[in-house]
């Protein structure tokens, strides 16, 4: 029999259905300070308010009183020694009531400054009578003691990976057997996939999943597994009754893949998705984030210069412009009101436009927008490329924006900029459309599986369009400004930088895109500059792992 219980947890209420003895631990916190309606004092401080950080004595004994209180089950007691008292005393509430963890002990470690660690042993049970199974769940984890800022008190810091190392803030802990069954996902070629060493599946496995548990033949078990803020089930933390999961085949490659985890590691915030051309397969998709965001495709930026592959083709279908026609490239142009300068001041004089568009020269581009309407780069974004339509790539992802324009926001769309908004899964299509001559709609799990429908885009690239696009893009990885990124790869290669302005950041979000034989990716790196100095050597790597 399922039952359901409901909780409020700061300030939210969250619906737990699950088995008789099931529920679960949220860790939204409520806003409180120092042990907010505390009258109590930590071991180790004194009634004067004290400053500066916490002692050894201090920072030893709040650990062990604030563990030995929460192992006793006194909630109260714990929380006061706490930075956050009413947060701390709803997640700990919860642990207790809602995820049924009838008992649970610590181990402290040796302390490392205001850090200790400790291994946690909960005992969890779930359902009643003879059919209960019950369970011993250990992981390790730590918290921090820090000096209440009015208080003064030695505190413990309250944050939710106190609970667990693996929560983040708006995050929660579910015990349960609801959601779909557990998968056991391949790669193209058979080879079992798992977030242990490819650390970007953290997201996606969870969401292939929940799109295709059932309809992969799996049998439901009963798990402690992450819930976003959203109610999207995360990653499994611990397993009460095994399932068993059944075989889910993707599009993606593992070599490509572990590629593509190497080359984001090094950037604070980077993004890398590959796909093949003609067929959009997604061979990999990377991210190396502060949070747990699927950026590579759900992420919302301006694409910067990457998008003048898709302005270009439109100029050129137009018949404003050709690869070898001449075009002015001044240091400055005016447009919609707005003055626009190149990257470095430059300018080229008497230059074609396919020397422009190698050397990302953006007043070449920004002098055209008074011979175009304001649906012209919208309608070459979705008729031609597929941007702005509903993908059905597998699990959920935002499939790019680029509105008709009015006369001030025109100029800043043809370089990327103003209201078009896209993410490396969208540029990789670019890129491997540009490849093509024509769109297929990106997938990671074939359409076969579930019979979903596929976008179509209304037409293909001209062929003397995709000809003189793809003899720009050369030009551009050959001797332009994708060219230090794209050395020394081989074969039939194309690519495009961008830099793109976002408001409140010193340094503009690298972008690159390129292809290369049978494989197209695009990358994005936060404040990473130049598209050439950090995306591009994420975009070399990836392609020289494609075969």
């Amino acid at each position: 029999m399922r039952t359901a219980a409901k909780c409020v947890v700061g300030g939210v209420t969250a619906a737990v259905v699950g088995l008789v003895g099931v529920g679960a631990y949220n860790v939204y916190e409520a806003f409180a300070g120092d042990g907010a309606g505390s009258s109590g004092t930590s071991a180790g401080t004194t009634a004067s308010r004290q400053t500066g950080p916490p002692s050894e004595e201090e920072i030893r004994d709040t650990a062990r009183d604030f563990l030995a209180a929460w192992s006793k089950g006194d909630v109260e007691s714990a929380a006061l020694l706490t930075d956050n008292a009413a947060g701390a005393r709803q997640a700990l509430t919860g642990f207790r009531d809602e995820a049924r963890v009838s008992k649970v002990t610590f181990k402290p470690g040796q302390a490392s400054g205001a850090k200790v660690p400790y291994r946690v042993t909960a005992e969890l049970t779930v359902g009643k009578g003879d059919e209960a199974k019950h369970t011993t769940w250990m992981y390790d984890s730590a918290l921090h003691v820090v000096r209440g800022k009015t208080t003064g008190k030695a505190l413990v810091d309250w944050q939710p990976t106190v609970v667990h190392p693996d929560l983040r803030r708006g995050e929660s802990l579910q015990t349960g057997a609801d959601g779909a069954p557990p998968i056991k996902a391949v790669d193209r070629n058979g080879t079992e996939l798992n977030d242990t060493e490819l650390p970007s599946l953290g997201t996606i496995l969870p969401a292939l999943r929940e799109s295709y548990g059932e309809k992969a033949g799996g049998v439901q078990g009963v798990e402690v597994r992450v819930v976003s803020a959203g109610g999207q089930p995360g990653k499994t933390l611990h397993t009460i009754v095994k399932g068993r999961p059944g075989t889910l085949r993707t599009t993606l490659d593992a070599n490509v893949q572990r590629a593509a985890e190497a080359a984001v590691k090094d950037y604070r915030e980077a993004s890398v998705v590959v796909v093949k051309p003609g067929s959009g397969d997604i061979l990999a998709v990377a991210n190396h984030r502060s949070d747990q965001f699927n950026a590579a495709f759900q992420g919302r930026l301006a694409p910067g210069s990457t998008m003048k592959v898709v302005t270009a083709a439109m100029l050129m279908e137009k018949g404003l412009v050709s690869a070898g026609k001449s075009v002015e490239c001044p240091k400055y142009a005016s447009a919609g009101g707005r003055s626009f300068h190149n990257q470095g001041m430059f300018a080229i004089d008497g230059g074609t436009f396919a020397e422009s568009f190698a050397r990302s020269c953006n007043t070449a581009f920004i002098g055209l927008a008074d011979r175009i309407s304001g649906a012209d780069l919208s309608s070459e974004a979705q008729e031609v490329f597929g941007l702005g339509m509903d993908w059905k790539v597998g699990i959920p992802t935002f499939d790019g924006s680029v509105p008709q324009s009015d006369g001030a926001d025109t100029p800043a769309a043809l370089i990327g900029q103003g209201r078009v908004q896209a993410n490396p899964l969208n540029m990789a299509s670019v890129a491997a459309t540009a490849k093509a001559g024509y769109f297929t709609q990106p997938v990671l799990v074939a359409r076969d599986v579930d019979d979903r429908p596929a976008v179509h885009a209304i037409r293909n690239l001209p062929p003397s369009v995709a000809a003189q696009l793809r003899a720009m893009m050369r030009r551009t990885a050959v001797s332009g400004t994708g060219a230090r990124a794209m050395a020394g790869l081989g074969g039939d290669i194309g690519a495009k930088t961008g830099s793109a302005e976002a408001d409140g950041q010193g340094d503009a979000n690298s972008w690159f895109l390129g292809y290369r034989n049978d494989a197209a990716a695009a990358a994005v790196v936060q404040q990473g500059g130049h598209g050439g100095d950090a995306a591009g050597p994420i975009v070399r790597r990836v392609l020289a792992a494609s075969r």
